[in-house]
């Protein structure tokens, strides 16, 4: 039988061990680790900057007042309440949908609505970096799934026409894609997608994590930003990265809430988020709707346009997300250990997350960052390159 610790030990020798990372401050742009070091955060999916907003604090501490701590059970028994209503209230009508649902995490939502939807007679086909939660889902759906290589249409078509030659008459065919991804920050074709899966009767669950409150009217989203989003059967997000608070959300029509509130397993088994987190969130989805919310916006994409500068990228997306893919494992970890020493957090990410040799360190930048810090970075990186 094997040991932990002989697992442990070959992590270590493959550089793929992790460990915690304690910090003693609250997020930030600026964070001070265990051992007393104020460091840069250029780590943070707090992309607005709202994690420790004024207006989500106030809004969780007053739903705490009002009604407690926990919900008590899942949604189902007796855990609803009026702050899980209101927030999908606004939700869909932010998506423009019928109906929307929250779940305690964003990998609750991904695994809890691809076992909801999908099936043995169902066939799912996913692009090859969608993120772990998804195809996670897929596996333990039991559906038939294919994946594609990353935003290759063609590849794409075909799987669709051999799906749709092999389905039975009471199957579905699911395409699961990102708008925005989360370890490369490019972007999906979406309307092409949207006509493909069209033409070949198939439903679209996009996940728009890395882009919901970064780029639309609004925030909306990459869908909402091409004018596409009408096209996708199922919108799924989370409230954990640009919303800075925790959990995630599915908006679709009524019917495919229902199914999926008497199906997910994961939303059916779970007490209910705490009233704080709904509350919190709320106040999220209408400050990226307000002016503050379209300045934050602004400020961030000059951010993002700065930061690409400084790593000597160029590209068109509006994520957040800059990656600086260096190959190895061992490679990586020096980076970011360098990077460390000259006061930026900025880990190695590593296979699994990422395909092997493709170890980065994954930039983001925050509305919240000031001009003096990204000229830290830009001195780091250029000290690391000389």
């Amino acid at each position: 039988m094997r040991s932990p610790e002989s697992e442990l030990a070959e992590l270590q020798a493959n550089d793929l061990l992790r460990i915690l990372r304690p910090l003693d401050s609250a997020q930030g742009t600026e964070v001070i680790s265990a051992d007393g070091r104020t460091m840069i955060n250029f780590a943070s999916n707090d992309y607005l900057g709202l994690a420790t907003h004024p207006a989500l604090k106030n809004a969780a501490c007053m739903a705490t007042e009002k009604w407690g701590v926990g919900s008590g059970a899942s949604r189902l028994v007796c855990g609803t309440l009026p702050p899980h209503r209101e927030l999908e209230s606004t939700l869909a009508e932010f998506k423009h949908t019928e109906a929307a649902l929250v779940f305690s995490t964003g990998y609750a939502t991904a695994v809890g609505t691809l076992t909801a939807i999908a099936g043995k007679e169902d066939i799912l086909i996913l692009d090859k970096l969608c993120h772990a939660s998804l195809v996670d889902g897929a596996r333990l759906s039991g559906a038939t799934f294919r994946i594609f290589p990353h935003n290759h249409l063609d590849k794409l078509q075909s799987h669709l026409d051999w799906a749709s030659k092999t389905i039975g008459n009471n199957g579905r065919i699911i395409v699961v894609v990102e708008s925005i991804y989360s370890m490369d920050g490019d972007v999906s074709p979406l309307a092409e997608i949207i006509d493909l899966k069209t033409q070949h009767g198939a439903l679209l669950l996009v996940d728009e994590a890395h882009a919901v409150g970064i780029c639309g009217p609004n925030g909306k989203g990459y869908a909402a930003a091409l004018g596409c989003d009408q096209g996708i059967d199922l919108q799924m997000g989370t409230l954990s990265k640009a919303l800075g608070g925790s959990g995630g959300y599915l908006c679709a029509s009524q019917a495919w809430i229902d199914l999926i509130i008497n199906r997910a397993r994961s939303f059916i088994y779970s007490t209910a988020p705490s009233p704080a987190v709904c509350a919190a969130a709320n106040a999220a989805i209408k400050l990226v709707q307000s002016e503050e919310g379209e300045q934050r916006r602004t400020t961030l994409h000059a951010n993002i346009k700065r930061l690409r500068e400084i790593l000597g990228q160029t590209s068109n997306s509006p994520s957040a997300i800059v990656p600086w893919i260096v190959g190895e494992n061992d490679y990586a970890l020096r980076i970011a250990a360098q990077l460390g020493d000259a006061g930026i957090l900025a880990p190695a990410i590593r296979f699994p997350t990422v395909p092997k040799n493709t170890a980065r360190i994954r930039f983001t930048a925050t509305a919240d960052h000031t001009d003096t810090q990204l000229a830290a970075l830009a001195e780091a990186i250029g000290k690391r390159r000389s």
